[in-house]
């Protein structure tokens, strides 16, 4: 009797699939989005209910971010810094030879898949993400019907198609399918990439009726020009609106901005619910964020090419097992600080070359700081450094000083340079980025020789050509 129990118990046992005990990871990484673009988070105008979520179910870090770009497309460095945890003068962009978070995750044990935008050269994603589905490579193209591919078995692009959908929605599609395909005994790392809501700022027409114009409030900072030339005033992206900017063009920008990323937040919550479908909801860490933050108003510019908050700081939310829920962590982190928090999660290695800090004491909620202060670059023309109050911005390229407390002047409109009583506090400042310059790697002068013209004529610089029109 015993031994047909015993039997009966095996043969239950081996008709069960096992669970991996170790912690999965989902990753939604959006393109272009500000920090401010969550409303659980403050923006009360814009509908997020999905991100939101996150926000009640995990911590949010308030002042988190990239450490800057050095060409005008921000993205290629901020994803390389991300993706390889090593900072801004220290990265190949390309990623040659780098160690990569879903390489350090694949050793010990995870399933790793990414679908979406990738744009760090195809060896790369070849070698982190050889199981890629609909992939984006790089470049520039609108958000229906995206050019896309897969990696092959020998790690070539394979199956080239132009889905006729919202890029958003397939890059879903695809997670949806690995969660409802891959193995519950093994851990896995799925990162999901959106190309929104970079510009064109598509999106399908319900999510469009969504946002009046009119009804959409500008941003404390706006200005219609920037007040001096920081050196990158014409560049691609600062061309996609006329000087000057008027009130109600931004006021189009952000609502076509809007929508686009409540349209990105609904597949955001197609993809949780599959998870959940899959049992695997309650064993899954999942993060969102994004590359870099973008102006569209904000001291007159439309870009990222710059170290204003509004275009350094960026959205991350973590929620998932044993991480402090509803929580606003005040912790300055950079987003190359979640390759050590995966590892750390995961029981991996973290390589040697990874400059980043672990954010688990603060998601643990055994520590409230992680770094003491933030420092920035833009290329050679503009370095910045905030030390959780004060902001210096150093416009290389005019010999431009900017000082702001961010405590009294979060969105950095007073600028406090020239203010005697803060000469103290500029020199002090002026030192620690010189310091921090040598810590990051970075050779820049803080002086330019031959200084660009402070003002320059805006008014006959054309916009942007060949801008995708909507499509509903």
């Amino acid at each position: 009797m015993n031994t047909v129990l015993s039997l009966l118990i095996t043969l239950l046992l081996a008709g069960q699939e096992t669970k991996s005990t170790k912690p999965n990871i989902l990753f939604f990484f959006a393109d272009d989005q500000r920090a401010d673009t969550i409303n659980a988070l403050g923006n009360k105008t814009i509908i997020t209910p999905n991100i939101d979520n996150l926000v009640k179910e995990g911590t949010a870090f308030e002042r988190a971010y990239i450490m800057g770009g050095s060409q005008g497309a921000v993205c290629v460095p901020s994803r390389a810094m991300m993706l390889s945890g090593k900072s801004l003068f220290r990265i190949s962009e390309q990623l040659k030879g780098a160690a990569t978070w879903p390489m350090a995750l694949r050793d010990a044990g995870y399933e790793t898949f990414a679908t979406g935008k990738w744009h760090n050269g195809q060896p790369a994603l070849a070698a982190s993400f050889p199981k890629a589905k609909s992939i984006y490579l790089g470049g520039m193209s609108g958000q229906f019907n995206t050019p896309v591919s897969d990696v092959g078995t020998e790690g070539k692009m394979i199956n080239l198609k132009s889905p006729n959908e919202h890029c958003s929605e397939t890059f879903a599609n695809e997670a949806i399918d690995f969660l409802q395909k891959t193995p519950k005994d093994k851990p896995f790392a799925a990162y999901i990439a959106f190309k929104s809501p970079h510009d064109p700022r598509q999106a399908p027409k319900k999510f469009v009726d969504m946002y009046n114009p009119k009804d959409i409030p500008l941003p404390a900072n706006y200005l219609p020009e920037h007040p001096f030339n920081n050196g990158e005033l014409v560049i691609r992206d600062e061309r996609l609106e006329k000087w000057p900017r008027s009130k109600s063009a931004i006021q189009q920008h952000l609502a076509e901005y809007y929508a686009i990323i409540t349209h990105e937040d609904e597949q955001i919550g197609k993809v949780i619910k599959a998870l959940k479908d899959t049992g695997r909801f309650e064993n899954t860490i999942i993060i969102f964020s994004a590359d870099n933050g973008l102006a569209i108003g904000s001291h007159g510019l439309m870009g990222k090419q710059n170290v204003y908050e509004h275009s350094v700081k960026i959205p991350l939310v973590i929620s998932g097992p044993g991480i402090e829920k509803n929580k606003r962590s005040q912790a300055m982190c950079y987003t190359f600080d979640l390759f050590p928090t995966f590892c750390e999660a995961a029981g991996a290695k973290t390589p040697a070359s990874v400059e980043g800090k672990s954010l688990w004491p603060i998601l643990k909620g055994t520590a409230q700081t992680h770094r003491e202060e933030i420092f920035s670059a833009y290329r050679g023309l503009i370095r910045g450094l905030n030390d959780g109050r004060y902001k210096l911005i150093v416009n290389i390229a005019v010999n431009k000083t900017q000082l702001f407390d961010l405590q009294s002047d979060p969105d950095e409109m007073k600028d406090l340079a020239e203010d005697a009583t803060q000469k103290t506090r500029l020199d002090a400042m002026l030192t620690k980025l010189k310091t921090s310059q040598g810590n990051w790697a970075d050779k820049q002068e803080l002086k330019s020789e031959k200084p660009l013209p402070l003002k320059i004529d805006l008014s006959k610089i054309p916009e942007e050509k060949g801008k995708a029109k909507k499509k509903s």
